[in-house]
C-alpha cells in the first residue's frame, strides 16, 4: 500500500472538520460568517484550494495511514518483557535483561547455568538455552519476580543431585555433545561453533563465560556466544 501526496496531507489533521477548516480563508469567513456553511462549501468544491475529500474518503485514507503505521511498528518494534523494571538488586535478572534484546534479534545466544534447590529442597543444576526458554515461557513472570527461573528436565542439561536424575536435550539454538575428554559441550546451530562450559578451558570462538555473584542462587554462570547472523 502506497500513499500519494493527498493522503499524506490527510494525515496532518485529526478530524474531518479540521481538514475542512484548513481550506477556509479569513475572507471566506468574513463574507459567510458561518463556519458550518463554509465547511459545506469546501466539501462541495466551491471554496478551498481544490477538490476536497468527502468525509468517507477522508476517513478511509486515515484508516489506511493508521494501518501502515501499525504494520511498521509490528515489524520494527521489539517488545521487551524486562523493559521498565528495576532489576539492579537481582543479578541474574539484571544480566538477562541486558541481554534480552540481543538474544531476541539473533545477535547473541546465551546459555545460563544455574545450581540451586527446588521446591522440595533438593539440589538441582542445569544449563538453560535462554533464547529457547523465552519462546516457551512468559518471561514477564520471571522479570516481575512472580516466578523463579530454575533448570528443568526439558532444558539443555538437567541434574537432580538427590534423585540422580539426569537429562539432556537439544534446543532450538544448541546441540548437546557429551565428550569423555572435555565434558559437556554445546554446538551452536547457527554457526556450528562449540561452546565449552568447563571452567578450566577457554569457552571457544566468539564466546565468553561470566560468573555472577548472587545470593539468590547457589551458583549462576552465563555463557554468551555472539552469532554472525546473515541478513
Amino acid at each position: 500500500m502506497e500513499l500519494d501526496a493527498k493522503s499524506l496531507e490527510v494525515d496532518k489533521f485529526e478530524t474531518y472538520e479540521d481538514y475542512l477548516d484548513s481550506q477556509i480563508s479569513k475572507k471566506d469567513m468574513y463574507y459567510l460568517s458561518d463556519q458550518t456553511l463554509a465547511r459545506q462549501l469546501v466539501e462541495l468544491g466551491y471554496r478551498g484550494t481544490g477538490e476536497a475529500f468527502k468525509r468517507e474518503e477522508f476517513e478511509r485514507r486515515k484508516r489506511e495511514i493508521e494501518e501502515l503505521r501499525r504494520n511498521a511498528l509490528s515489524k520494527n518494534t521489539q517488545i521487551l518483557t524486562s523493559e521498565g523494571k528495576n532489576l539492579k538488586a537481582y543479578p541474574l535478572l539484571w544480566a538477562l535483561a541486558k541481554r534480552e534484546a540481543s538474544v531476541r534479534d539473533g545477535k547473541l545466544t546465551t546459555i545460563v547455568f544455574i545450581r540451586d534447590k527446588n521446591s522440595k529442597g533438593q539440589e538441582i543444576s542445569g544449563y538453560i538455552d535462554y533464547g529457547h526458554r523465552m519462546e516457551l515461557d512468559d518471561f514477564e513472570l520471571y522479570f516481575s519476580r512472580k516466578k523463579r527461573l530454575l533448570p528443568r528436565p526439558s532444558d539443555l542439561s538437567f541434574y537432580n543431585w538427590s534423585t540422580q536424575v539426569s537429562t539432556s536435550n537439544p534446543s532450538k539454538f544448541f546441540q548437546v555433545i557429551a565428550d569423555s575428554n572435555t565434558g559437556l559441550l554445546f554446538k551452536n546451530k547457527r554457526d556450528r561453533k562449540i561452546v565449552i562450559v568447563d571452567p578450566q578451558s577457554d569457552c571457544g570462538d566468539n564466546s565468553q563465560r561470566v560468573e555472577l555473584k548472587t545470593s539468590e542462587y547457589l551458583q549462576v554462570v552465563i555463557y554468551d556466544h555472539i552469532t554472525r547472523r546473515k541478513s
